[in-house]
C-alpha cells in the first residue's frame, strides 16, 4: 500500500476512534485490565506508550488476548522502535515529534501511522512528504483550538490529532473542528487509577468519553 492509502487507514481508525485513551502501563496485567475496561466502556481503541519497560510485550499481548482492541504504538521515538512495534503487531504508530530521519521510515512503515508536529512549518513539512493525518503534541501548549482553527483554511485536508492538555471538559470543542478528526487524552487512565486497579473509574470514564463523541458526531 502506498503512504496515501496508509493515511486514508489512518484517518479511519481514528475517526471511529473518536477519542483516543493515551495508556501507559507498567505491568502485563495493568495494560490487559485497563484496556479491558476502555473496552467495556465503549472506547475501543487506545495509544499505548512505549515509555515503560513492559509496553512492547503489552501491545503483543493486548493484540493475542484483546483482539477488539485497536492498538497503537505511542511515543514511538526511533527507527528501531517502528520495526519492534509493528513486529509486535501494532495497528498503527503515533511519533511525539516527527525529524526527518522519523519521517523518510514512517512513510515507509506497512501500516497506517500518525506522525506528530507542533508547529504549522512541522506539519506543512510532513504534508509535503504525503502525511495528511498528523499528531498535535503537546496541543495546548502550542497554541490548541487557535492553532487548530488557523490551520483550517491554508491546510483544509490536513487532519488532526490533538493530544496533550486536553480535558473531559473541552474535549467536545476539539472535536467539534472540521479539521480534527480525533483527539487524544489520558483524563480516563490517569496513572493513580492504574496503579489503584481502579478499573470502575476507568470504564465509567470511558462512557462518559464515548458519551461525548456520540452527542458531537451524532453517533
Amino acid at each position: 500500500m502506498s503512504i496515501q492509502q496508509h493515511q486514508v487507514r489512518a484517518a479511519e481508525l481514528l475517526t471511529a476512534a473518536g477519542i483516543l485513551p493515551v495508556v501507559t502501563v507498567h505491568t502485563l496485567d495493568q495494560a490487559r485490565a485497563v484496556s479491558a475496561a476502555l473496552l467495556e466502556g465503549g472506547l475501543p481503541a487506545i495509544e499505548l506508550t512505549l515509555r515503560t519497560p513492559v509496553a512492547m510485550e503489552a501491545l503483543a499481548m493486548l493484540k493475542r488476548e484483546l483482539p477488539g482492541v485497536v492498538v497503537g504504538a505511542g511515543t514511538v521515538l526511533t527507527v528501531e522502535q517502528i520495526q519492534q512495534a509493528i513486529d509486535a503487531g501494532a495497528d498503527f504508530l503515533v511519533t511525539p515529534g516527527t525529524p526527518a530521519h522519523m519521517a523518510d521510515a514512517l512513510a515507509a512503515a506497512p501500516l497506517p501511522v500518525v506522525p506528530g508536529a507542533a508547529s504549522p512549518t512541522e506539519l506543512l513539512a510532513l504534508y509535503a512528504r504525503g502525511f495528511r493525518v498528523c499528531k498535535l503534541f503537546p496541543a495546548t501548549a502550542v497554541g490548541g483550538l487557535a492553532m487548530i482553527k488557523g490551520l483550517a483554511g491554508p491546510v483544509p485536508d490536513l487532519k488532526l490529532c490533538p493530544t496533550g492538555g486536553i480535558t473531559e471538559d473541552s474535549a467536545a470543542e476539539y472535536l467539534e473542528q472540521k479539521n480534527v478528526v480525533c483527539i487524544g487524552g489520558s483524563w480516563m487512565v490517569p496513572g493513580n487509577w492504574i496503579a489503584d486497579a481502579a478499573w470502575d473509574k476507568v470504564r465509567d470514564a470511558a462512557a462518559g468519553a464515548a458519551k461525548i463523541v456520540a452527542r458531537v458526531r451524532g453517533r
